[in-house]
């Protein structure tokens, strides 16, 4: 379990700055949130508005003292990187179109990167920020902050120790209603953007959820695409992109599955899920219950294993702050997330070696373009009928 110990309350906490997320913003307050949850780090600048005056004040609102709240962030990537106690990595929390240019300009300032999902929105930029990374010796970390749950972290665990045999399928699904109705045409600002292809990208419904469904379970199975099939389609008249996508996987390795993305599914708040069925054994995830992994041997009866619980892995006891039935969520796996980033940033900062078991489990840049490549390919693959599209990052 996570415990404060000597060790970790005398190490400094990671100085981090954030573009976006400023005040009414959703995502920018959550990561706050999970960011403070282990005092590991200390959010110390921002560029957290396009607007002068939303900027100013958020920065009052968080905590952030005034010369270190920017107008934009090629004015704080500057002047953080010239500063003694400058920034040590930025959280990139705006829009999609946005993500890319950003985490350039600060990986050209050696200020490692913690970018929201997705990387980007086109390949081509995607695998420019894999080699700028490398090129620039930077830790550039995704928040698919999902793989954070501590029974996540088991189910992985468990695949890998083979306790499901060969896999045979991969299913992930993300399924919300909260586009069923037209609200990004009535000025909602969260589906606005979502919708507009000069900020989303070529795909909302992909970009938004997809992804997460796609990565957790890649990070659960092991396995990256290797081709995909793509229907996808619009629910809501006059939408500019699609709010619903049926993608059929094909998994390098063998294993067949399926990804499924909904906005407009009315009863589904935020229905996350993965399920992965081997020769030997299933494993079934629910983002809505997070606590639990059913697990069924072939044969048996199905088990319900409780996070805590037990029969826990060693990765899900690490990640694990109360015992069982001492309910953790959303923000608990998102710290989970925070916490490992600050280790492995920290660790690479200090010129010392990173646990590479650790970094295993905090999605990369790599994870991310990833996760770019999918969505491009099931754009591609829509466009062409549904064909079969190659969807492996080269």
């Amino acid at each position: 379990m996570v415990y404060a110990t000597a060790d970790s309350m005398s190490r400094h906490r990671l100085r981090v700055g954030m573009v976006g997320g400023g005040r009414n913003a959703f995502i920018g307050a959550v990561h706050r949130l999970a960011m403070r949850l282990d005092d590991q780090i200390a959010l110390v600048a921002g560029a957290l508005s396009s607007d002068p005056e939303n900027a100013a004040a958020s920065a009052v609102e968080i905590g952030i003292a005034p010369e270190r709240s920017y107008a934009d962030y090629h004015a704080m990537a500057k002047a953080e990187a010239a500063r003694p106690d400058g920034i040590e990595a930025v959280v990139i929390v705006t829009p999609n179109h946005l993500h890319a240019p950003i985490a350039t300009a600060f990986l050209e300032a050696g200020i490692d990167v913690i970018c929201d999902k997705p990387l980007s929105t086109t390949l081509g930029e995607a695998e420019a920020l894999v080699a700028l990374t490398k090129a620039k010796q930077r830790r550039f970390v995704v928040t698919l902050n999902n793989t954070g749950y501590a029974m996540v972290r088991q189910a992985r665990e468990m695949v890998a120790a083979g306790e499901l045999g060969r896999i045979v399928s991969v299913h992930g699904a993300y399924i919300q209603d909260w586009l069923t109705k037209p609200i990004d045409a009535e000025g909602q600002k969260q589906a606005e953007w979502r919708t507009d292809p000069a900020r989303a990208g070529q795909s909302a419904v992909l970009a938004d959820i997809g992804v997460h469904a796609f990565n957790l379970a890649s990070f659960i199975s092991g396995f990256e695409a290797e081709a995909v099939s793509a229907d996808l389609f619009t629910a809501v008249p006059g939408r500019r992109l699609d709010d619903n996508a049926h993608v059929l996987m094909r998994w390098a390795g063998g294993a067949r599955g399926t990804i499924l993305a909904s906005q407009t599914s009315p009863g589904h708040y935020n229905d996350l899920s993965v399920r992965i069925y081997g020769e030997k054994a299933g494993l079934e995830w629910f983002g809505s219950r997070p606590e639990e992994l059913r697990f069924s041997p072939y044969g048996e009866e199905t088990r319900t294993l409780v996070r805590g619980g037990h029969g826990a892995t060693a990765e899900a006891r690490r990640v694990s702050r109360m015992p069982a039935a001492h309910p953790e969520g959303y923000i608990e796996a998102f710290a989970n997330f925070y916490r490992d980033s600050a280790d492995i940033i920290r660790a690479h900062r200090a010129g010392g070696a990173v646990d590479a078991a650790r970094a295993a489990q905090v999605p990369d840049v790599v994870d991310g373009a990833r996760g770019v490549k999918f969505v491009a390919a099931a754009v591609e693959s829509n466009a062409a009928g549904g064909a079969w599209t190659a969807a492996r990052l080269g």
